[in-house]
């Protein structure tokens, strides 16, 4: 049963809307999947409460208390963060995690500030207990921002993912419940083009 936790130190940098989508991704190819949320915020809790009944099932786990085993039939778990996610939190989650996928801004503040957090990731990547992988997020790629982004990326030693673009189909895609998996291909398909390199990873 893989684990996959969306996790980055800092607040406001996509990690809801990249953990719904990525619930999203594999309710749509009829996984049974659990989506947890450990922020105190509960955003992706209030997307749960949002999903109309006629979309793919996604099962709520409840982890904001601690960290407790998934029931039995859930095949895939998607686990959302809060900011500030360090100590023995973090190490909690890297013990239940199987992939990790750390959403980054292209902003100078935002670079600086998970800096030390993935270089704690590459720590536990090395000793082969998890699997990272690097999501920009909002990229505008005519901008000096995504090029500063490419250029921190790169020396890295992770995985990129993809670069998802700045749109407001994700924004009215969650006032609904919805993924961009779960409407026509037609309406998302930049969105869905964006998501092939996150979508093959997590396959792995």
């Amino acid at each position: 049963m893989p684990v996959v936790v969306i996790a980055n130190p800092k607040g406001g940098v996509g990690k809801s809307t990249l953990a719904t989508n990525v619930a999203g991704y594999f309710a749509s190819k009829g996984h049974a999947v659990m989506l947890g949320d450990a922020d105190r915020q509960q955003s992706t809790a209030l997307w749960l409460g949002l999903r109309p009944p006629a979309a793919r099932p996604i099962a709520s786990w409840d982890v904001t208390s601690e960290l407790v085993k998934p029931p039995k039939g859930t095949t895939h778990v998607v686990l959302d963060t809060p900011g500030g996610l360090h100590g023995s939190r973090l190490n909690e989650v890297v013990k239940v995690a199987d992939k990790i996928i750390v959403p980054l801004q292209p902003s100078v503040f935002d670079i600086f500030a998970t800096r030390a957090f993935l270089d704690q990731l590459a720590e536990h990547r090395r000793a082969g207990k998890v699997q990272v992988g690097i999501v920009g997020m909002r990229v505008d790629s005519r901008t000096i921002a995504a090029d500063k982004l490419h250029d921190f990326v790169d020396n890295l030693g992770l995985p990129v993912l993809g670069y998802l673009r700045d749109t407001q189909n994700y924004i009215h895609l969650a006032a609904r419940g919805l993924s961009v998996f779960d409407v026509s291909p037609g309406r998302v398909g930049k969105d869905l083009e964006q998501w092939q390199g996150i979508c093959d990873w997590l396959n792995k």
